[in-house]
């Protein structure tokens, strides 16, 4: 019952802290944060980092969260075990869900991107514990992708028995067009790290995603 998972049953907002956007010491200010106003998942995203800086900051992360906060990491499977992350995040491109449960354990929380519903009845066969599906809007993360027909959202979150997460270009603005879709979570990035005050964006997306 990989959906029953305890940190998933009720989380609703997921934080990418995208080393892109700002770097490591900055995202470790942002963390502090927004465990403190009431995130449920942070997820590091750094694509051009050494592994050594990964695994440094993940372990600085983890100090942070306490595993109070779900800690994943996007991509690599082997410093997620290193650190002893409570998860990872893989793309299409990265290795199959399955061989990253062989990897980490039945405890760890595996979550994987999805484009299309193909790719989403997939990745719940191969046993993703949630799904992050996107992008939903116009992003700067993935600038060559157009936004998705709400639709087929829609009917990921009607067919799909794992936690989707929309992604992709969410901000306080445009929220409440996914909860009209029938989204109840949402993977924010840059609307939280680029705030201003971060307690308060954290309350205004909760708040747009109560039922």
């Amino acid at each position: 019952m990989p959906w029953n998972k305890k940190p998933l049953k009720n989380a609703k907002l997921y934080l990418i802290l995208d080393a892109a956007v700002l770097d490591h010491a900055a995202l470790l200010r942002v963390l502090k944060e927004s465990v403190r106003f009431g995130i449920d998942i942070v997820q590091l995203r750094d694509k051009f980092g050494s592994a050594k800086n990964i695994l440094a900051f993940c372990r600085q992360a983890l100090r942070v969260s306490r595993h109070q906060v779900t800690f994943i990491v996007n991509d690599r499977v082997d410093v997620a075990k290193i650190a002893g992350a409570d998860g990872v995040h893989l793309g299409q491109d990265d290795i199959d869900c399955r061989e990253a449960r062989m990897m980490l354990g039945s405890k760890a929380i595996i979550g994987v991107s999805c484009q299309n519903m193909a790719q989403a009845r997939q990745a719940q066969r191969s046993g993703a514990d949630y799904i992050g599906f996107g992008s939903v809007f116009k992003t700067q993360t993935k600038p060559e992708r157009n936004p998705m027909d709400l639709k087929l959202l829609r009917e990921v979150l009607l067919t799909i028995k794992v936690p989707v997460f929309p992604i992709g270009g969410i901000t306080r603005g445009n929220i409440e067009i996914l909860h009209q879709a029938g989204a109840a979570r949402a993977a924010v990035c840059r609307d939280i790290l680029l705030a201003n005050d971060v307690g308060g964006a954290i309350a205004e997306f909760r708040e747009k995603l109560r039922p």
